[in-house]
């Protein structure tokens, strides 16, 4: 079975979340994870090409990286219950989606806060986590 990975920012705590949101409605644990800045996280998006800009989830997924609201909406498409539905909103032309997760990503450290720790996976979790 392929996996997708998930790269996320450590320190924000909207990104905590939203894995945790992901590991709920992943009853095949098709998703890994790994944080932006870990060791693993660096190397995986310099093997990928990813803009070192990006500060968000970053999805890699058939050995192709995807960034932004493209990242978002292929994660939904894995995902338990109504949510693949969302995966519609790809019609919409990138850079449109892309200005609104912009500005949200702009904003989610005033609003959601950052963290000094790193979430703790149960023991079941961890497993799904590289690093």
């Amino acid at each position: 079975m392929k996996h997708g990975i998930i790269l996320f920012d450590g320190d924000c705590h909207f990104c905590n979340s939203s894995v945790q949101f992901v590991i709920k409605r992943d009853h095949a644990a098709y998703f890994q994870f790994a944080s932006l800045q870990s060791e693993i996280g660096q190397r995986l998006l310099t093997q990928y090409h990813v803009p070192k800009t990006i500060d968000s989830m970053v999805l890699i997924e058939q050995d192709h990286a995807y960034i932004e609201s493209t990242a978002a909406l292929k994660i939904c498409r894995n995902l338990d219950g109504g949510w693949p539905v969302c995966y519609a909103f790809i019609i919409v032309p990138a850079p449109i989606r892309n200005y609104f997760y912009r500005l949200f990503a702009k904003h989610r450290y005033r609003l959601f806060g950052q963290t000094q720790h790193c979430m703790l996976p149960t023991p079941s979790q961890r497993q799904r986590f590289l690093s």
